[in-house]
């Protein structure tokens, strides 16, 4: 895995070079104009960014990271930026990934990662939770962190079932 995550950093590099590129193509006042000729790029881009921090060291990569990563603004008054709602889209769509990886990880023999994975996802929509949000589609990607919360503990479940973790089992109130 750290090797992939270093070949997939220094893909981050072109990307750097393609947005900077982009950021000529218009006046800087009209990014909102513009906007939706690269928003599922972006949102795209944050979820790789995201899948690429956590893959590395389990942790919600923050806003201006991936900001930084991606070579770009993270606040509206400077330019070209990470929209909020372009930074939120993409760590829902990591959310998706993580609980397939949560899936593949047991097949693969790794009984430990779903259970991260499972505290990582329970944090995640418990922060997504405190949000306002709107009837707009960043909400109904939120609608779908549920399904991803009930896939991956019914995962841990079956672990805990089937004793093929003790940290599942102790915590499912079994013995080993």
């Amino acid at each position: 895995v750290p090797k992939k995550c270093q070949k997939a950093r220094e893909h981050f590099g072109t990307v750097r070079t393609q947005l900077e590129s982009l950021k000529t193509k218009f006046p800087a006042d009209q990014y909102y104009r513009f906007h939706e000729h690269w928003r599922f790029v972006l949102q795209r881009l944050v979820f790789l960014a995201a899948f690429l921090v956590y893959l590395e060291s389990e942790t919600l990569v923050t806003r201006e990271a991936v900001a930084e990563i991606l070579g770009i603004e993270a606040d509206r008054e400077r330019g070209f930026h990470l929209d909020i709602e372009d930074y939120l889209s993409g760590v829902l769509t990591l959310a998706s990934e993580l609980a397939r990886l949560a899936v593949n990880s047991v097949t693969a023999g790794d009984y430990s990662r779903p259970l991260r994975i499972s505290t990582f996802i329970n944090e995640l929509d418990s922060g997504f939770r405190l949000l306002n949000l709107k009837n707009d589609s960043l909400r109904k990607r939120y609608d779908g962190l549920k399904y991803d919360v009930k896939k991956i503990e019914e995962v841990v479940y079956d672990l805990s079932i089937r004793g093929l973790n003790k940290e599942a089992t102790v915590g499912a109130g079994g013995e080993k």
